[in-house]
Parts: C-alpha cells; structure tokens; sequence
C-alpha cells in the first residue's frame, strides 16, 4: 500500500512532498491536502484552488519502476486520471494535449509532472490538481468542477482515497507505448474538430489529428497546413 499523508494546508503539495519521502521504500509515496494555498501548474503557471473545495494531490514515483519514456508517463498518468474520473461520474473526460482533464467542455483538473534527484533517488513527481466542489469560475471561463459538470456534491476524502487506490493499482501496470498513445488519441480534446488556435501572436483555424509517438501535436492549419508543435508552441483557444 503506498504511504499517503493528509496535511491540513500547504503552499504547494508539489514543494513539501519531498520532506515525507522515505529513501528505503520503492514504492509510490504521496501527500494531499485540501487547502492548498501556491498551486503549481505546468510551465510556471499557478493552480488556485478553493478552501475544502478541491484536491492537491502528489506522488512520488521511483524512476526505476517507470518503463515508459517520460512524456509517454505523462499521457498514461493522464489517461488513469481520465478513466478514474470516468468511473466516478459516468461522464467521458477527455484529455486537452499534453494532459489536462476535460469534462464537458471544461477543465476540471490539471496534472504536473517533474523529475527529481530526492535524498540520491530519481523520482516522477506527480502533482494532480483536481476541482471538486467549486461553483464561482467568473474569471475562469474554461474551468469547471466535479459538481458544476456533473451536479454531484462528491466527499473530498471518498474521492481522494479512490484516486489514491486507483493509482496505487494501475499507475505502474506494464503497457505498450503504442497502447498508451493510441489511448490519447482516442481521448484528445477537440480532435477533428475545427478549432481557434494562437501560434506566437496570431490566431487562425485548425484542427487537431493527433499527438505522435515523440509527443507532438499534430494540427491541420488554415493558413499554413499541417504542421507539428511541442508544449507551449500553441494555444488551443477553442
């Protein structure tokens, strides 16, 4: 059973996770709280979340069980976080490129992993931010939460001992490369569909295809046709 400790409040479950880790134990080790006060979300950005509203979430993962190349890791963790979501609202997430959680339309969770040197171990260090009983988005016009996409009031400890199950049986399964992207492909967010996107400064249509095996999305451009784009080259603006 992987070690999991509840913290009243925290500025980051990213930052402090460290502090728990136990070098003799090869297992997944995590932490979360429900009152995190500096999210952090992928490339700098920040995650806020709400007083005993939504979930902080981290685990640590020892590099040697991990046998999938790291930006395959990152789609498979979030095709887990997708398909557990899936059970526990009967709705269908899908996965906005490179892995936030979608849930009709609104982003209901993001995911960042990092890789780490910690006390002469390399881990993947997994921080899920996960909306769950927030109702006010008024300057977030894409996000959304458990309860605003579904109309469920779920309880934040049945959900986090769930997602932390899940994981613990799941994360670390021997799968294929080629299965896990075909599950992101099947999942992505606004595939074949026209879409608005922001390349540098400039907007024009397009539409997705699909991520390839080096982890670029591939995007079928008004303008200047198919082109390929790694993290940050493009801004999906729906």
């Amino acid at each position: 059973m992987m070690r999991l400790f509840y913290l009243k409040e925290c500025s980051s479950t990213h930052d402090v996770i460290e502090k728990f880790i136990s070098q003799d134990i090869l297992e997944l080790q995590g932490v979360y709280t429900f009152n995190q006060t500096k999210g952090k979300g992928q490339y700098g950005n920040s995650w806020d979340s709400g007083h005993n509203l939504s979930l902080a979430y981290s685990v640590a993962v020892p590099n040697e069980l991990v046998k999938l190349p790291n930006h395959l890791f990152n789609f498979h963790t979030a095709e887990l976080l997708a398909d557990f979501l899936a059970i526990l609202t009967n709705q269908t997430p899908e996965i906005k490129w490179p892995n936030d959680i979608i849930i009709n339309n609104k982003k209901v969770s993001g995911i960042l992993i990092e890789k780490k040197v910690i006390k002469g171990r390399t881990y993947f260090l997994i921080g899920i931010g996960l909306n769950v009983l927030e109702e006010n988005f008024k300057n977030l016009p894409k996000a959304g939460s458990l309860l605003t996409q579904t109309g469920i009031r779920f309880d934040l400890e049945n959900v986090t001992q769930s997602l932390h199950d899940y994981f613990v049986e799941h994360l670390l399964k021997p799968i294929s490369e080629s299965s896990v992207l075909g599950r992101l492909n099947q999942r992505l967010f606004r595939k074949d569909l026209i879409s608005v996107f922001e390349i540098g400064q400039l907007r024009q249509n397009g539409i997705i295809k699909n991520v390839d095996e080096d982890g670029y999305l591939w995007v079928e451009l008004e303008n200047n046709g198919l082109q390929k784009f790694f993290h940050k080259e493009i801004t999906l603006l729906y």
